[in-house]
């Protein structure tokens, strides 16, 4: 009976690893130098490779040419670890079999010596699923176990094990594996099971498992049965639910030279896709654009489509209507190309300042004679003053520096609209919406609030949110304090605090209220 392609092409040796150097070469030095810890942790994605390095490690140290980190596969120990009947190689799923007693168990085991192999070896898969009794059963015998027994651990969790676990053992992180490498297996593999395909068909299979060999192992697999024999990228993208890379580029090239129509067909072609495929697809497609310099694609259109895209994911995040939010981007990518590209508004601005400046006043022109001689019989004696000219120039430069801090701090707050909106869209609008810069000195923020009752709940809820962006923003020691806003005279309550402090307050109760009542005293 014929085997799955996942199990006939497992790795029987490290060198048969993809994309795990790092890991593969420490386990071989160990291995080849006989430095052999008791007791190994292997975390990572699944399908990167941690029940096959354990399953080779555990090999080699039972191969009967050890020292070695190749196990021979001749030897009975190698054949019958090939077999998975080794008697002195056990595998435990922790999933199953996660209890205390199962641990005791274990232990039990432990207390004999190998039936013929060199050491007993004990693979434990998902780890992290042991109940914590059982944790606290193992530490012990984990820490010492005896001369002969080693453990190799694997989890897809790790942050889920107890610190305890993790300083008893050595930890290997397995990455998770880059989609070139994928396709390189997979096209290799192919080839060995004489397969025709298309590249860009492999290309979209690696890209659609995760970076996990397995799975894409797996569907490579189905779609050699869906295709035929011939492996195309029709034929993948059908099979997968996936949007054809072709029609991406057909719908960009179409929002650059703003043909409506088609971009109407085309949104009708992407209503029987998830949305989020769409967007992903979206993504990639840019990012190649963007790495492969094409001269249609200039980097300030490709970061205004990413923003729209980031936008658009938030947005479903949201639970926002699919067919709304694709609506909404695709809205957006054309308007975003009506704007012009920042280093021709600055130099067309700089152009309009030069020409303004240099443009001839014909009024001035005809008093400039009348101006110069009533300035001379007109000029006050504090005029030869040195000092005099000395300040009205301080000044003019302290306007300046004012006028030029003043530009930044505004600048700072739109920066903090942007991260908000970078954190949630929607919280983003209702903050621009009610919220307007007034003043920041002294590490305080002073804004101004138009927040009605059902925006103020909403804006509670994200209180500390907020606070927290306003520290990235101006600084961690920052305060946020409300606009006294002018009231009537009748209005007025000289023994009670002003209603615009309460309202501020009420959303943001972390507030420091000396500082309001400080103000409003003075």
């Amino acid at each position: 009976m014929p085997k799955a392609l996942s199990l006939k092409y497992r790795p029987s040796k490290f060198s048969d690893l993809i994309g795990q150097d790092s890991v593969s070469q420490t386990l071989s030095l160990a291995l080849e130098l006989n430095k052999v810890s008791h007791a190994y942790l292997f975390s990572g994605l699944r399908g990167s490779g941690k029940t096959s390095s354990a399953r080779i490690f555990a090999r080699a140290l039972q191969c009967d040419k050890f020292p070695t980190s190749i196990p021979c596969g001749e030897c009975e120990s190698c054949k019958s670890a090939l077999n998975n009947t080794h008697m002195d190689i056990i595998e435990m799923d922790a999933a199953s079999s996660r209890s205390i007693d199962d641990i005791k168990d274990l232990i039990e085991q432990i207390q004999y010596k190998p039936a013929y192999g060199r050491f007993k070896i004990f693979i434990i898969d998902e780890v992290h699923m042991l109940t914590p009794p059982a944790f606290n059963a193992f530490l012990k015998t984990l820490e010492e176990p005896p001369e002969y027994v080693k453990f190799i651990l694997a989890t897809t969790d790790p942050l889920k094990l107890p610190s305890t676990i993790l300083s008893r053992t050595q930890h290997f992180r397995f990455k998770k594996i880059p989609n070139s490498a994928i396709a390189t297996h997979l096209k290799r593999i192919l080839g060995l099971e004489n397969v025709k395909f298309e590249d860009e068909a492999i290309d979209l299979l690696s890209r659609n498992c995760g970076g996990s060999l397995r799975d894409a192992l797996t569907l490579l697999e189905q779609s050699i049965i869906f295709s035929k024999e011939n492996v195309t990228l029709q034929s993948v993208s059908s099979m997968l639910g996936a949007l054809n890379p072709s029609i991406i580029e057909e719908f960009f090239n179409n929002i650059l030279t703003k043909n409506d129509s088609k971009i109407d067909e085309l949104l009708l072609e992407f209503e029987s896709y998830e949305v989020e495929n769409i967007i992903d697809e979206m993504i990639i497609f840019l990012k190649n654009k963007m790495l492969n310099k094409d001269s249609k694609y200039h980097i300030i259109i490709i970061d205004r489509f990413f923003r729209i895209l980031g936008e658009a994911k938030n947005m479903l995040s949201l639970n926002a209507e699919s067919s709304f939010v694709l609506l909404l981007m695709t809205l957006k990518f054309k308007e975003s190309l009506n704007i012009e590209e920042l280093d021709k508004m600055i130099a067309r601005i700089e152009q309009e300042i030069l020409q303004h400046n240099n443009a001839p006043n014909l009024q001035d022109s005809k008093n400039t004679a009348n101006q110069i001689q009533h300035i001379e019989s007109t000029k006050p004696i504090e005029s030869n003053n040195p000092e005099s000219s000395i300040n009205h120039n301080e000044n003019i430069a302290t306007q300046d520096s004012k006028d030029s801090q003043d530009s930044i701090v505004k600048s700072k707050f739109e920066q903090l609209i942007d991260k908000i909106y970078n954190r949630d869209y929607m919280l983003g609008e209702l903050f621009k919406k009610n919220y307007s810069f007034v003043d920041f000195k002294d590490s305080t923020l002073t804004w101004e609030s138009k927040a009605n009752e059902k925006d103020k709940e909403i804006l509670k809820k994200y209180a500390k949110v907020i606070k927290e962006l306003v520290c990235e923003v101006f600084g961690a020691n920052t305060k946020i304090k409300a606009a006294n806003l002018p009231t009537t005279q009748d209005s007025k309550q000289p023994n009670n605090e002003p209603e615009i402090i309460k309202d501020i307050e009420s959303i943001f109760p972390i507030i420091d209220k000396k500082v309001f009542r400080d103000e409003n005293r003075s």
